[in-house]
């Protein structure tokens, strides 16, 4: 039986629909609970979709996971798959491991350091936070007393997690594009006063600066998502006088957008990585190589339904629409019976 916890967040409703539809063992439980444990009682394996916008999620999820994993437990996502999600230094240090080709990256936990690295590197450069999506808490830093100024306050008053303007600005911007409600610029609005409460909640971003190389002449980034044997994608255009793609809410997916150097690229890293779920973000240097921004193992599923098809392990391509969180059940499903059968 696997254990799935109750949310109507994410991936869990399709992994309850998909067990439903085949007929496959499965329980509701509260992954909050004190008696959590006692919850999973018959179950061989547990799944959470866990957020890094949830401050319950960050506080306990992986530790949760990575406990019940130490005993023999099949969990989704695993310690492979989750320990560096939503953290891009750590990923930083993954990918030089593995000599990936990433965006060079730099990240310094010294302020002298960090100050003498500015004052010898070329600029622009892309600040960026270790944690958040759809592009929060990234800036393109243009000049050198920008870079200085950025590490000044990382060294002292520091970051908070939300960046309750930039988040405004998004809003208004998918607005004006018919891709927000008004409902979300108010909220927006909202939380210049009040932010989330993983924000109030957790501490500032303090003490360490990272940066990445800016990458420039890229009017989009290209997403690849691998799921145990299967790759898809989508591309997603940078906002108008920006230079960031994430979060901008404007794709395309059909199959020629895509350079298949990007998807063996993902299917490599995710098995060297040992990777459940591996979602990479890929733009392109001056010389047309593809280069890992970063990983993560969610994504906001909806935007995916569109994609027309998949790619397998030879780079071959199966044409037509499917749910691609069953197949997160699936490799579960595989997990389990190497594990008892």
């Amino acid at each position: 039986m696997i254990a799935i916890h109750k949310s109507t967040f994410g991936f869990h409703p399709r992994w309850i629909a998909y067990c439903e539809k085949r007929g496959i063992a499965y329980k509701l439980v509260n992954c909050y609970a004190n008696d959590l444990i006692e919850q999973l009682k018959n179950c061989k394996a547990l799944m959470w979709h866990f957020n890094h916008g949830n401050h319950r999620d960050n506080l306990i999820a992986r530790q949760i996971l990575f406990a019940l994993e130490h005993t023999g437990f099949q969990v989704f996502p695993d310690f492979r798959t989750a320990w560096h999600f939503d953290d891009k230094v750590a990923q930083k240090y993954l990918f030089e491991a593995i000599d990936a080709p990433l965006v060079p990256s730099y990240a310094y936990f010294s302020k002298k350091e960090a100050l003498d690295w500015a004052n010898q590197a070329t600029f622009p450069k892309v600040f960026k936070l270790r944690n958040g999506a759809g592009s929060q808490n990234v800036r393109l830093i243009h000049t050198r007393a920008q870079a200085i100024q950025i590490i000044k306050k990382a060294f002292s008053s520091g970051f908070p997690k939300y960046d309750s303007w930039g988040s405004l600005r998004d809003r208004l911007y998918k607005f004006r594009r018919g891709k927000a409600s008004i409902v979300e610029v108010l909220k927006g609005m909202a939380r210049l006063i009040y932010a989330p409460a993983y924000a109030r909640m957790g501490s500032r971003e303090v003490g360490y600066v990272y940066f990445q190389d800016f990458v420039p002449q890229n009017d989009s980034d290209i997403r690849i998502i691998v799921i145990g044997g299967k790759a898809f994608g989508l591309k997603r255009f940078v906002r108008e006088g920006d230079f960031r793609a994430s979060g901008s809410g404007s794709f395309a997916y059909s199959r020629d957008l895509f350079d298949i150097r990007c998807v063996q690229i993902a299917f490599d890293t995710v098995r060297r990585l040992k990777l459940q779920v591996g979602v990479f973000d890929f733009v392109f240097d001056s010389e047309n190589n593809p280069l890992i921004v970063e990983v993560s193992y969610g994504y906001a599923h909806a935007a995916y339904d569109h994609c027309p098809g998949y790619w397998d392990t030879q780079l071959d391509w199966h044409e037509g629409k499917t749910v691609k969180e069953e197949w997160m059940v699936e490799l579960m499903l595989t997990c389990l019976e190497v594990e008892f059968h």
